[in-house]
């Protein structure tokens, strides 16, 4: 079993809001999978976002509830990016560690 500095962060929270973590040596596992899949829709979600963004944002006549939309939006995927980033970051920092001390 992995140790608790190389818990895996989950790309969703638990009901309270609060982080959810993944504890395994089996990276091609069920949850692991499910977890692999869920961060790459969340990211393919942030980068048509992305592209919707960019359309509201060049039409000079843009409604501020669609701006206030957008940004709820924005902020939830910019959320989502970040804790991918975080989970896939701290996985490369506990890899690279391994390989140093073999």
């Amino acid at each position: 079993m992995t140790t608790s500095n190389e818990l895996r962060l989950l790309p969703w929270t638990g009901p309270d809001g609060k982080p959810c973590f993944l504890s395994t040596d089996d990276n091609g596992g069920h949850m692991s999978r499910l977890a692999d899949n869920m961060e790459s829709v969340q990211l393919g979600m942030a980068t048509d976002l992305l592209g919707q963004a960019l359309d509201i944002l060049a039409e000079a006549d843009t409604d501020p509830d669609d701006l206030r939309l957008l940004t709820k939006d924005l902020t939830g995927a910019l959320r989502d990016t970040l804790r991918v980033a975080t989970s896939r970051g701290h996985r490369l920092d506990s890899r690279s560690t391994d390989h140093r001390f073999r």
